[in-house]
């Protein structure tokens, strides 16, 4: 079972839901997946392991929580910049550049933790489907500012595309990148690519970038990793 058991719906519930979702982070980023435990997250947050368990089943529900939150959350920062830049006619090597900075700082905040969420929490076909609509939102963002500058015939899909290849490339450049370069020097790279990518006259979405070097970090089944 990994969904939340109760949904809170009164304050002191969504506060006691937040502590312990807190606790759970702090506890998987000092204890790592096995060691941390239920009793543990309960005793960090100060709740009885009954309180813990009237919200979460067991720790791998409390990390698809964590997921999430941490998607929301990264989403909401974004489309938030992108609307700011709105106001200032950013160009579109800036848009990539703020977007890039922004999901990465995000990484890069809790690195440990981000790095746990995407090799341990478990793939729920809801939760992929949260982590697709968070790239529709961002990309619609972005959209909106291509459409406004003019200079692509086709806003929705350059968008869509990018961020999904921006997301996908991110994983690696900040949790894993290579030996000799740093996740900043990486995210900078990327940024120069993209950049100059969306700014070439009759810019076609169906090609990407060249590859940075900074690439994306596998799935656990070998495949591209896109979770966050």
């Amino acid at each position: 079972m990994l969904a939340a058991r109760r949904v809170p719906r009164q304050q002191r519930s969504r506060e006691t839901v937040a502590v312990i979702l807190e606790a759970a982070a702090q506890v998987f980023e000092r204890e790592g997946y096995r060691s941390a435990t239920t009793n543990k997250i309960a005793e960090r947050a100060g709740v009885s392991i009954g309180s813990l368990y009237q919200y979460f089943p067991n720790k791998d529900a409390l990390l698809v929580a964590l997921a999430e939150h941490e998607l929301a959350a990264s989403t909401r920062l974004t489309v938030a910049r992108l609307a700011q830049l709105g106001g200032d006619r950013a160009s579109p090597e800036r848009l990539l550049r703020e977007l890039l900075e922004t999901l990465a700082a995000a990484h890069a905040r809790r690195p440990q933790l981000h790095r746990l969420l995407f090799t341990q929490t478990p793939r729920r076909p809801e939760l992929l489907a949260r982590f697709s609509t968070a790239q529709q939102e961002i990309a619609a963002s972005l959209a909106e500012q291509l459409r406004r500058l003019g200079n692509d015939t086709h806003p929705e899909l350059t968008a869509l595309l990018a961020v999904q290849g921006i997301t996908a490339q991110l994983h690696g450049a900040v949790l894993d990148p290579p030996a000799g370069l740093s996740w900043q020097e990486c995210v900078d790279q990327m940024a120069t690519q993209w950049g100059r990518v969306l700014a070439e006259p009759g810019f076609s979405p169906h090609v990407p970038p060249k590859d940075s070097g900074c690439g994306s970090w596998p799935a656990r089944d070998g495949g591209t990793g896109q979770q966050t």
